[in-house]
């Protein structure tokens, strides 16, 4: 059985914060737990609030390559290189005149918040952030930091013992996608925690989420024709 929690009563979070103790007091961990922890906040905690009197300006400021543009909506590759609108860059419930950007080593992030929430149960961490995807509509969350969580699955025969060549499920950005559900834009619950899938919990060590990210030597969209 899987069971995704939100964990509520977190307060505000500000520069300097330390998150390891704000969730595990709050938050009912046990060994195999996947703890998906919202980017908004781990930037907050890190410091990346910005002051912003132009967004544009601090969306440029984090994009290393436009990929689509029409009129003032623009698709760009990030300083991470995640494609998404705006690089990233969240105007959303932070002071006015301010602009959030995403943590600067998403994977490093995940990797302190599972080093310090281990003292309590063998967990893995994601951190989340909302992309759109290519051809739908809509957003969903993705995994874009992670520590100590088998990002993919690799089956090799379907339901009827025939070999699979190409399925490769992301289950980090399933994971998370499912936290969203518990996680409301304007619910206050920045974290949820995931469990019945202690099966993803591994060593810290394991590949972060930048290995997510399609190497431009086999993107076909970059080809173009």
């Amino acid at each position: 059985m899987l069971t995704v929690v939100g964990v509520a009563g977190l307060p505000e979070i500000g520069t300097g914060d330390d998150l390891v103790p704000l969730i595990a007091e709050r938050a009912d961990l046990a060994d195999g737990d996947i703890v998906v922890v919202t980017s908004k906040i781990v930037s907050k905690a890190e410091g990346r609030l910005v002051a912003a009197a132009d967004r544009e300006a601090a969306i440029e400021a984090e994009t290393v390559r436009i990929v689509a543009e029409r009129g003032p909506v623009r698709i760009v590759e990030n300083r991470l290189g995640i494609v998404a609108a705006a690089a990233g860059v969240d105007a959303s419930n932070v002071p006015e005149g301010h602009v959030l950007l995403l943590p600067e080593d998403p994977d490093a992030s995940a990797r302190r918040l599972a080093e310090g929430l281990r003292r309590d149960a063998r967990v893995g961490v994601l951190v989340s952030d909302t992309l759109g995807r290519a051809w739908r509509l809509g957003q969903t969350d993705v995994a874009i930091g992670a520590a100590g969580v088998r990002l993919f699955e690799r089956p090799d025969r379907d339901a009827d013992g025939r070999p699979l060549a190409v399925t490769m499920p992301c289950v980090a950005d399933e994971l998370c996608a499912a936290a969203e559900l518990v996680k409301p834009k304007d619910g206050h619950v920045p974290v949820a925690v995931v469990r019945g899938r202690a099966d993803l919990v591994g060593d810290l060590g394991l590949p972060g989420a930048r290995s997510i990210v399609r190497p431009a030597a086999d993107d076909l969209f970059r080809a173009g024709g």
